[in-house]
């Protein structure tokens, strides 16, 4: 496994973007990585090595690249959990974003991986955390390539960023099977939250898998987040992978 930072370009506006790829030659299935609020931080870039180990290339963009002149990266991606000043740096750059923008930034990286000699740019996949949760579910109902989407506790999916349909109001749009990971205790998705998604997706007859987890509330996954839950997490984890394998592997050249 190795990993390393690549800058692209998109909008004309240099995007820094962590890349995993497994060990070997490939070909390989392909995940794009959509980041927490936090951005692309230590977490973030472990999930693109976890998912390398596990036989994927990995690709997670900054998607606040548009508002670095308020805020480096590696400014945002040095800033500490336990910051009390974090929320008030990071929380404006999330709420600034577009879905528009944020659906070239997925795809740019995307399209960096498919061009990869050692990626089978037939099998690639999506996940996400809070709001990249939301950004997975988005991306699925965005880009018909896309063989699997998984989504950790996607925040805000009934919300419009810039003013085109929800994620959740595209539902109808999504043409790869979906997984999702949810906190019983969060509010944000709430459980009434995720059944309703998972109601709109059975009437649409999308294929979908949801498991939802007692005492756990946001951000369950994030190690460095106080709402980390060891035992969900290690649960979850395999869960995406085995699902990624059915869904996305097996649609790769070479498994």
């Amino acid at each position: 496994m190795a990993s390393s930072w690549v800058t692209l370009n998109v909008d004309d506006v240099p995007m820094q973007t962590f890349i995993s790829v497994p060990a070997g030659e490939g070909p390989f299935p392909a995940v794009i990585v959509a980041q927490h609020q936090p951005g692309v931080d230590t977490f973030i870039q472990t999930v693109c090595d976890r998912l390398a180990t596990a036989g994927y290339a990995a690709a997670a963009p900054d998607l606040y690249h548009r508002s670095e002149e308020k805020i480096t990266f590696k400014e945002i991606i040095a800033l500490q959990s336990d910051d009390p000043k974090r929320a008030e740096i990071i929380q404006p750059l999330a709420a600034a974003m577009l879905d528009e923008e944020i659906v070239r930034d997925m795809n740019a990286a995307l399209d960096h991986l498919k061009e990869l000699p050692i990626v089978d740019e037939s099998a690639v996949a999506v996940t996400g955390f809070c709001m990249g949760g939301r950004v997975a579910y988005l991306m699925a109902t965005r880009n018909a390539s896309l063989k699997a989407a998984g989504c950790f506790y996607p925040g805000n999916s009934f919300a419009s960023k810039g003013g085109g349909p929800s994620p959740f109001a595209a539902s109808d749009r999504i043409n790869c099977p979906m997984i999702g990971f949810f906190g019983k205790d969060d509010t944000n998705p709430s459980p009434k939250d995720m059944d309703k998604i998972s109601t709109e997706l059975t009437r649409l007859k999308i294929e979908h898998t949801f498991h939802d987890y007692d005492g756990a509330a946001h951000a369950f996954m994030n190690f460095s987040a106080a709402s980390y839950r060891e035992d969900t997490a290690n649960d979850a984890w395999p869960k995406l992978v085995a699902f990624f394998d059915e869904k996305v592997k097996a649609s790769a050249a070479v498994a």
